[in-house]
């Protein structure tokens, strides 16, 4: 017999909780080191409070002899999303025609959008559940042994990304997604795409400056999407679940077959934003939400230059941020989420002019934007 009960939202809220924190966090953390003649960086993630770890991350210092790639995905509802992100998206950026052309904008912008592509159906069930927990990858292994292209098959196929035959060939994607924020640079240009809350934020002589848009429901831009697209917000959360206005998977909210992907109630589509770098430009950090929950991007910007002056290991200066961020209990909430944090600094530009360039100038310290 079904009942409806009515339920006190503090109370309901900490009902849902029960489940998604350990009762002692997990501090050990992934960290590397990484450079080259252009620049170094240092990374660290740490699963934290939460019951499981839904972050991934890439870095590349040399995705190809010219470009170095980072990316943070912090994915919701499961892991698989935000693994899928890190094994595949910068491949598809080196494979975009437009990366050939030099376009690396459009580039980055089209692998946000196949990302979603290439997890439905049958190959994508397939990938999605070898990175999944131990009895989706044993079934997802046995598929891939009966369903996948037989060598003979691949030679034909046009594209790499080979359409297969089995029982989850109508497969419509995940229902798990995760945010999207990735820097690629070449030379002394820097290109941030962005999708969901995760943020990239560069140090031009210790001012702090945001590269990306926190893609929160109740922006005005966002809440016009989604609406338009049949949706509805609902204490800050599409359809009163998800508190992201864009984010790769989530399939749920991508149905409206009568329109195309930017639109949807959930969209994939990045924010891209070029930077000509300059000589007060000192590093750029992205992290996953868990991160900026605790601080802002200045308060960062300050506490990653203050460690440098004594720590000249970048994963070691990005360790004492997750140790600062990490709460003391699951009481306030803050500080409970899985952390991820990828810290660049580059060797000094070689460009003469220092001043912010056009493609830049319409952004604003850190500090005089809302957090």
């Amino acid at each position: 017999m079904l009942m409806s009960i009515s339920m006190d939202p503090l109370i309901l809220q900490i009902i849902l909780q029960m489940g998604i924190y350990l009762s002692t966090p997990k501090t050990e953390k992934f960290s590397e080191d990484g450079n080259n003649n252009r620049l170094r960086f240092g990374l660290s993630s740490m699963q934290g409070w939460r019951a499981t770890m839904e972050d991934a991350h890439a870095a590349l210092t040399d995705l190809d002899d010219s470009t170095s790639f980072f990316g943070v995905y912090d994915g919701h509802g499961g892991k698989v999303v935000a693994k899928f992100c890190a094994k595949y998206l910068h491949q598809q950026v080196l494979k975009q025609e437009a990366y050939s052309s030099c376009d690396i904008g459009t580039s980055v912008q089209k692998s946000f959008f196949r990302m979603d592509e290439m997890m439905r159906g049958q190959r994508g069930w397939r990938e999605l559940a070898v990175m999944g927990d131990k009895m989706n990858k044993f079934t997802g292994m046995i598929e891939g042994l009966i369903w996948s292209p037989k060598s003979g098959d691949k030679s034909k196929q046009v594209d790499d990304w080979a359409f297969e035959e089995g029982p989850h060939s109508d497969f419509p994607g995940p229902t798990s997604g995760c945010t999207a924020c990735v820097a690629i640079i070449r030379e002394n240009q820097l290109i941030v795409a962005n999708a969901g809350d995760s943020r990239c934020v560069i140090s031009r002589n210790g001012q702090a400056y945001n590269l990306s848009r926190d893609h929160k429901p109740d922006l005005e831009a966002e809440r016009d999407r989604i609406l338009k697209a049949g949706g509805f917000i609902h204490a800050g959360r599409v359809n009163g679940s998800l508190n992201l206005a864009r984010a790769i998977g989530d399939m749920e909210f991508k149905q409206n077959k009568f329109l195309p992907p930017e639109k949807q109630i959930v969209t994939p589509s990045p924010d891209i934003n070029i930077v000509e770098l300059c000589g007060d430009d000192e590093f750029i950090v992205l992290a996953c939400d868990g991160i900026w929950d605790c601080m802002s991007s200045q308060q960062l910007v300050d506490f990653i230059r203050e460690q440098l002056k004594s720590e000249t290991k970048l994963s070691a200066v990005c360790e004492k941020v997750l140790d600062r961020c990490l709460a003391p209990s699951t009481a306030g909430g803050e500080g409970c989420d899985n952390m991820t944090m990828i810290l660049v600094q580059f060797e000094k530009a070689t460009s003469s002019d220092d001043k912010p360039s056009a493609s830049d100038s319409e952004f604003k310290p850190a500090e005089s934007e809302s957090q």
